[in-house]
């Protein structure tokens, strides 16, 4: 069995963790920290846990034990404290970054929009950025993952066929994503309240939002400039994040032609979906699912490509793509712990 510890176990990314770790059948969930509830049985703060985890409590941080007992340890802080934690772990331990520590190459950009120093360099130039479907290789031998943020990962499976292959205008990207609130974390927030969130409808950092960098960079790998417009908006919604991409390509291409791309592309990838022509993505098809599901259009009229792309924000975009992670860094069958289908109604 493999020895896991969760840093941050409260938040949602944590208790999510917790949820699809239960169910997997190479794990053990050895320390579960948590800094105000020490102590206190995880199944009174996560009553979903109750079945899975009833006498088992919340510990304090004690970095030595987890050394001790974990082989592969979950950091779901705030970022800011990864760099540290990733630094006082040590290179025995396998490390999984659910925050945005290690995702950013560029310290100078990092701290332009974290507004924080990079205080980790060397750790960060050994970091493999975790989009699993892209940089499989890499993370089979990582001893550190920076797991990639939700937007992104929705935005990166949507865009990185085309161009990959320099269909597109890569200076010219338009993308409006809609996220749902839990996107925002489980801190107290007074933006995230019912009477204020419920029936209510927004944009959000349209032009500083931290995903920016990390969605260029990540672009930029295929050989390209690459500059985005990325416009967040938040849903009334605990879970999901949808995008509507808009892009322009360098030549006429067939709608068949854009299908064929991506089918070929995502093929052999169990949680990447081409819908069929008449479908587009919704929320809840994935809703509780590690799954991508992904729309192409040719507007005729236009000329231009339009992506609808959607995944659970905390599964995909956050916790089942780390245990995704975690599966390919330890020779696991990838799918392991995440058969779970999206949950309907």
């Amino acid at each position: 069995m493999i020895n896991v510890s969760i840093i941050g176990a409260t938040g949602y990314t944590g208790s999510e963790l917790m949820r699809l770790l239960v169910n997997h059948p190479e794990v053990t969930l050895k320390h579960l920290t948590a800094r105000k509830l020490a102590g206190q049985k995880i199944s009174h703060t996560f009553p979903f846990l109750t079945s899975f985890l009833k006498d088992k409590c919340f510990v304090t941080l004690d970095i030595e034990q987890i050394k001790q007992d974990s082989d592969i340890v979950f950091i779901c802080l705030p970022h800011g404290h990864a760099m540290t934690l990733a630094k006082e772990l040590g290179e025995d331990i396998k490390i999984i970054d659910l925050g945005a520590d290690f995702r950013i190459e560029d310290s100078d950009t990092y701290e332009a929009f974290y507004k924080l120093p990079q205080t980790a360099p060397d750790l960060l130039a050994k970091a493999v950025y975790g989009l699993t479907e892209y940089h499989r290789e890499a993370i089979k031998g990582a001893q550190l993952i920076a797991n990639p943020g939700c937007f992104v990962t929705n935005a990166l499976l949507a865009l990185s066929p085309l161009v990959e292959s320099n269909l597109i205008d890569s200076e010219s990207i338009i993308i409006d994503s809609k996220s749902g609130i839990s996107g925002a974390g489980r801190s107290a927030n007074v933006d995230n309240l019912l009477s204020e969130a419920g029936n209510n409808f927004k944009a959000y950092n349209p032009l500083q939002h931290r995903h920016i960098p990390e969605i260029e960079q990540e672009l930029t790998r295929f050989g390209q400039t690459v500059q985005i417009q990325f416009t967040p908006h938040l849903l009334p919604t605990e879970r999901g994040i949808y995008s509507t991409i808009y892009v322009q390509p360098r030549s006429n291409i067939s709608e068949e032609a854009l299908r064929q791309l991506y089918k070929d592309k995502y093929v052999e990838e169990a949680f990447v979906h081409l819908l069929d022509p008449e479908q587009l993505p919704t929320t809840k098809a994935v809703r509780g699912s590690n799954h991508c599901h992904i729309q192409v259009k040719v507007d005729q009229r236009t000329g231009r490509i339009i992506i609808f792309s959607v995944i659970d924000n905390l599964v995909k975009g956050a916790s089942g793509q780390a245990i995704q992670n975690m599966n390919v860094m330890l020779g696991l069958d990838e799918s392991l712990g995440l058969s779970q289908s999206g949950v309907m109604p």
